[in-house]
């Protein structure tokens, strides 16, 4: 069975489309040994959304296969009978198709490939593109009504609000006039931004479009990273909620205020259920958010954090959405709210949940909700209901994430994961027990489980320099020997408040570290949610304390150990865990003989007028540098990593990439030129198309045999 499996793989991989280019599917050429390589880790397929049928007999979802060579990605449509887990593929077309959804009584599917709105039977046959008003634009995403009467489609719309437009009669001019702040975000120069259009719809197309925020400079769904589950149709199909941040400019780089709206069809009527009729926005300085207003002048159960991705009730009387308390604190708590339609009234029923809400849905009675939060290390899903009594319905050493319930009320649709498995479907009995309720249904990746070794996994508690317990996680290399001695590094996780999980990541992947004979060790540091709201928010205006000392409780820890060579110890991180490399460079004490920092601050003033949100920096620095008036800021910018160069001893390799607008690229070529002026080894690699991530195969290898080639050389 095995071998016609390993037969089918490769033959996908090879196949061609009229002896033009490649196709890209699954790829089993790339292993030659039992130990993971880069090229082995960007071969695996990565599977994506997931939709369940009307009767939950089948599911479709996407896997997106990537070409390293081609330097390309495709992602590709799968249709599974649930009952017998059989899969088959149904894309049949060079270009990537997603977001499938059933409709039609389950016969046919509706999905997106090459930008355009298409469907299928769900065997794959009869394949058209659907006509729409406005053929000659792509589609982001959709979102179909449930009578299937009516459709959103999110589409790009010119945005001049920060960027004005340039003359006529200079088409070929590159320059950009710029009145506000937010005219870069995340990766891209804000000259259009998404909205919402709402049409009617048949099988054989789309008619008339509105603009749900027509003549409005807003986005919807919320940039960078928000997509088609910021908004959600009422069972009746007569209402729409969505997710919008209505501010632009300098207001919208100092709020996290999103609220969610009601947008009724016939009437284009749109209530804020968030907020109270009349609400009045309270004036903020240039620094610091809300965090100066008493309380009583904000309106009682007035939420002015983070509100998105609503969620109707099965039966209409109830609208969910996820919900921050304060306004400039963008990693706050992210709690379940519940909003009655009859009373007004909303309901928070996850507080017994001292950790974020991330996934959710409905149970089928309308009094239950299912979510997936992060607790001690791992994401497991939890019930909930109106009294805010919580049951955990999963538990292991992984991550979960809720994708939706299956008809039958009694079964979930979640994605699982962890550091030694990509994601893979998965059914939850929501009625079993959580150690053995959990039916595994994909098996898209088991070739490469089958032929590599992976290492161990374990949990390790660390006492910290205040008394404190710390989970860490250690992976060890494959065919570990505790009779010899290994180089280790520590990760220092980003976020800064994001947290250490049973995460899988085709590039920070831990296994494939520990396949390069190195041990990892992962605190979970103060600022990582998981463990109690004072645990997360101590790193608050702390960023050189608590969480930095830490950090080093978790390598002289593990460097108690006989097989851990303390000679040869590596400190290495991203983002705030970038940062943190940078400052413990200044600060280790001799401890590290290499380090690597990927998109860190190595600059806190400089970062404060580089960045595109700035209630990220107010919160957390909690002033700009000029504020000479707030002590909890002067010390902050008095610690950066910058003023400690004069205590670099360390070989660093600064890596960035340069359409990082989060953290810009000037941080690293600053810190790299720092250490080339003291003599220290140093090496700089740019990425010229990269943002805070890396998302280009050819650029992730080289990432990565840069990344290893630089340990290499000064560990081993």
């Amino acid at each position: 069975m095995k071998k016609a499996i390993i037969l089918l793989l490769t033959a996908m991989s090879i196949a061609t489309v009229n002896g033009a280019a490649e196709v890209i599917g699954r790829n089993t050429s790339v292993i030659k040994s039992d130990l993971m390589t880069p090229e082995v880790l960007w071969a695996m397929g990565r599977i994506g959304a997931v939709n369940a049928s009307a009767d939950g007999s089948k599911i479709v979802y996407n896997v997106t296969y990537y070409s390293v060579p081609q330097d390309k990605s495709r992602s590709v449509l799968y249709l599974m009978d649930v009952k017998t887990c059989k899969s088959t593929q149904l894309t049949n077309d060079t270009n990537s198709e997603s977001g499938a959804v059933f409709f039609d009584n389950d016969r046919q599917l509706l999905f997106l490939c090459g930008g355009k709105l298409c469907a299928m039977n769900v065997d794959g046959t009869n394949r058209r593109e659907l006509s729409t008003t406005k053929a000659d634009e792509d589609i982001d995403e959709f979102l179909l009504s449930p009578d299937e009467q009516k459709i959103v489609l999110i589409r790009q719309v010119d945005n001049t609000t920060s960027i004005q437009k340039n003359p006529d009669d200079l088409t070929k001019t590159t320059g950009m006039v710029i009145n506000d702040m937010m005219y870069k975000h995340w990766d891209h120069f804000v000259k259009t931004i998404p909205h919402p259009f709402v049409a009617s719809f048949s099988a054989n197309g789309v008619g008339h479009e509105t603009d749900v925020l027509e003549g409005e400079p807003y986005e919807c769904p919320m940039l960078p990273f928000g997509g088609v589950e910021e908004l959600s149709w009422s069972p009746d199909s007569k209402s729409l909620a969505y997710t919008c941040r209505k501010k632009v400019g300098r207001a919208y780089s100092m709020s996290t205020d999103s609220d969610i709206f009601l947008y009724e069809l016939a009437t284009g009527r749109t209530t804020n259920l968030c907020k109270p009729e009349g609400w009045v926005e309270p004036e903020t300085d240039d620094t610091r958010s809300y965090q100066d207003q008493p309380i009583n002048q904000l309106a009682e159960d007035c939420s002015v954090g983070y509100d998105q991705d609503p969620q109707f009730s099965p039966d209409g009387k109830y609208i969910a959405w996820l919900s921050m308390e304060r306004a400039g604190y963008e990693a706050d708590r992210m709690r379940l709210c519940v909003y009655d339609f009859a009373t007004g009234k909303k309901n928070y029923v996850s507080e017994a949940f001292q950790s974020n809400v991330d996934t959710y849905c409905w149970a089928t009675n309308s009094q239950t909700l299912y979510f997936a939060g992060s607790w001690h290390g791992t994401e497991q899903v939890y019930a909930t209901n109106f009294k805010g009594e919580l049951r955990q319905l999963s538990k292991g050493d992984f991550d979960c994430s809720v994708q939706g319930l299956l008809a039958d009320g009694r079964q979930l649709v979640i994605k699982r994961h962890s550091m030694s498995q990509a994601d893979e479907i998965y059914l939850l009995d929501i009625n079993g027990k959580p150690e053995k309720n959990i039916t595994q249904l994909t098996h898209e990746n088991a070739y490469f489980y089958d032929n590599l070794s992976f290492g161990e996994v374990k949990e390790r508690w660390v006492t910290t320099t205040d008394g404190k317990q710390m989970l860490c996680y250690v992976v060890y290399p494959p065919h570990f020997d505790p009779n010899k001695k290994y180089p280790t590094l520590l990760i220092c996780e980003g976020g800064p408040q994001s947290p250490v999980s049973q995460g899988w990541s085709y590039r920070w992947n831990f296994q494939l570290m520990a396949a390069q004979g190195y041990i990892t060790i992962h605190p979970s540091r103060r600022g990582v949610p998981g463990f109690g709201m004072e645990w997360l928010e101590q790193i608050s205006g702390d960023y050189a304390g608590q969480c930095q000392r830490d950090l080093l409780s978790g390598i002289d820890d593990i460097c108690k150990e006989p097989y851990v060579d303390t000679d040869h110890l590596g400190c290495v991180g991203a983002s705030f865990g970038g940062y943190s490399v940078y400052w413990l460079a200044g600060h280790h004490e001799g401890r590290f003989k290499a380090f690597i920092s990927h998109d860190g601050i190595f600059n806190e003033a400089q970062q404060y007028v580089e960045t595109d949100e700035l209630w990220f920096p107010n919160w957390d620095l909690k002033a700009a540098p000029w504020r000479k008036d707030v002590p909890e800021a002067q010390a902050v910018y008095n610690d950066s990593p910058h003023l400690s160069v004069d205590k670099w001893d360390t070989p660093i390799l600064c890596i960035h990439g340069m359409k990082d607008y989060r953290i810009m690229f000037t941080q690293a070529e600053s810190a790299f030129q720092a250490a080339k002026m003291r003599g220290i080894p140093a090496q700089l690699l740019l990425l010229p198309d990269e943002n805070h991530w890396v998302l280009h195969p050819q650029n992730a290898i080289l990432w990565q045999r840069t990344f290893f080639g630089w340990l290499d050389r000064w560990l081993k």
